[in-house]
């Protein structure tokens, strides 16, 4: 097989690379190929944000700033985009970019090895918020940091850096001359590839059509979305793909659209923009949505590739089955709806034909009366994995449970519907005594398993314990939990 050159902007100029293998990562032909090595290799996977970079695409007519972690994003995935990394924001005269020049004012920096990771991130920031004349609080910069470790210097005087960008001599990109050139590298991909059977070895259709034009061709291609999971495949276990099936070029797939139901988020769109969606509608889901890893993950991973992962511990999984949403899947034969829980057949197994792709995931929009809420168990606040998720939708009529919808993750081979749980609640007064003897159901209907994250008794008793905080806070009850100590600390610093 065959690849296809990789074309995009860097420092004002287009970059073309050749031969670049499939399942190579940005962060190796920036640090290998291009002598990037500002752009440093910390944890491998996502975790540490070390490799940080900023990815430039049009979105809508405008340029679009994402943070991302370039050591588990594909290199081919950044066709037709601008990339930045640190030694790329200073001025020809060497002059300091704000977002570098406040590191240093504000002492942000000590070892220097995540330094590069922290000013890529705060030049993201610095894109879509200072140079808009909108200001970043201490809320915000805390939020869109969470995906950078550092171990030495602090947080504090990098969060002071974030909000001090803002005091100092504003820096523009010339937007009008980027926009004009990756208009001009999108120009020649109009023409896709015809013949499928035939095709390179990192492959990246435009249409649905194409999308399962090609999926039919090659069944045995890799599908990718931001990679954030398949990226540990290639750094952790090595693995190699002969030929990627990329669909996050795939304009159908890049969309969110509302109809008089629900709202329809297209597979390939970035989980950031899935959950600001959600959130819009149901505010409570907001902390919740911060929590799911770090902005620049975020900002890559897609919906659809967290659903279609169908990891037992992915979080928006729960969220989405108490939603009671639904996933379409795509093939060249036309299209087919199921709800999002019947997805899954054993761990990270599903139903798909192998010339099927999940397309869209339709959401039903809040109703009257719902009351739902979703908890995430970890032993970090920020940029962890669950122990244990728990979604709880309910309608409560006359104090009587009318319907309920219960998803969950962390306690099975697959995230789960609580059925038992539903059916012990519906038709039930919501009262202490129904919730109490619902709590033993719950904790009885899951046979959850040990492991590094939590005890499998551990995962049972926390799984009642949060139906208890969910009717403690239907009752006007707040607790103190992990968001309301998130916020004491934040304003202590």
């Amino acid at each position: 097989m065959t690849t296809k050159p990789i074309r995009f902007i860097r420092q004002g100029q287009p970059v073309t690379l050749h031969t670049v293998a499939p399942t190579r990562t940005l962060l190796e032909v920036l640090r290998e190929d291009l002598h990037c090595t500002d752009t440093k290799e910390g944890c491998g996977e996502g975790d540490c944000g070390a490799c940080t970079v900023v990815l430039g695409a049009v979105e809508d007519g405008a340029l679009r700033y994402r943070a991302v972690n370039s050591c588990i994003r594909l290199a081919h995935s950044v066709e037709g985009m601008a990339v930045w990394t640190a030694q790329d924001l200073p001025a020809e005269d060497g002059t300091l970019h704000p977002a570098q020049e406040a590191m240093v004012q504000c002492h942000g920096s000590q070892c220097g090895f995540c330094t590069p990771g922290f000013v890529m991130s705060l030049f993201g920031m610095y894109q879509n918020h200072t140079a808009k004349g909108q200001p970043i609080d201490r809320a915000l910069a805390q939020q869109d940091l969470s995906g950078n470790l550092c171990r030495c210097t602090g947080y504090r005087p990098i969060l002071d850096a974030a909000q001090h960008m803002a005091t100092l001599p504003p820096v523009k990109v010339d937007e009008a001359k980027l926009l004009q050139q990756l208009e001009q590298l999108a120009q020649p991909q109009q023409a896709a590839e015809a013949d499928f059977a035939q095709a390179p070895s990192y492959l990246a259709p435009r249409t649905l059509a194409e999308l399962c034009q090609a999926r039919a061709a090659q069944p045995q291609a890799q599908i990718v979305a931001g990679c954030t999971d398949v990226g540990l495949w290639v750094t952790k276990m090595h693995m190699q793909f002969a030929q990627v099936l990329d669909v996050t070029q795939v304009q159908e797939l890049r969309r969110i659209s509302r109809t008089a139901s629900h709202t329809q988020i297209g597979a390939a769109v970035p989980l950031q923009d899935a959950f600001t969606t959600l959130a819009a509608e149901r505010p409570q889901l907001k902390a919740f949505a911060a929590r799911f890893a770090g902005l620049p993950v975020r900002n890559s991973g897609t919906l659809g590739g967290n659903v279609a992962n169908g990891s037992p511990i992915g979080d928006s999984m729960p969220l989405l089955i108490a939603l009671g949403a639904q996933v379409r899947l795509a093939s060249s034969r036309g299209e087919r709806a199921i709800p999002l829980e019947d997805l899954y057949t054993g761990y990270r197994k599903n139903v798909m034909a192998p010339d099927e792709v999940l397309a869209f995931i339709d959401v039903p929009h809040v109703s009257a009366g719902e009351l739902m809420r979703v908890y995430k168990i970890s032993k970090r606040f920020d940029d962890d994995i669950s122990a244990v998720c728990l979604a709880l939708n309910l309608h409560v009529e006359d104090g009587v449970v009318a319907s309920a919808s219960v998803g969950a993750g962390g306690v099975a081979a697959t995230p789960v519907r609580a059925r038992q749980l539903e059916a012990a609640l519906t038709g039930q007064p919501w009262t202490e005594a129904s919730v109490r003897h619902a709590m033993q159901v719950l904790r009885a209907e899951f046979q959850p398993i040990s492991d590094m994250r939590a005890s499998a008794a551990y995962r049972t008793e926390v799984l009642g314990n949060l139906l208890w905080r969910f009717w403690l806070e239907s009752q006007g009850q707040q607790a103190i939990n992990l968001e309301s100590i998130s916020s004491l600390l934040l304003e202590a610093v």
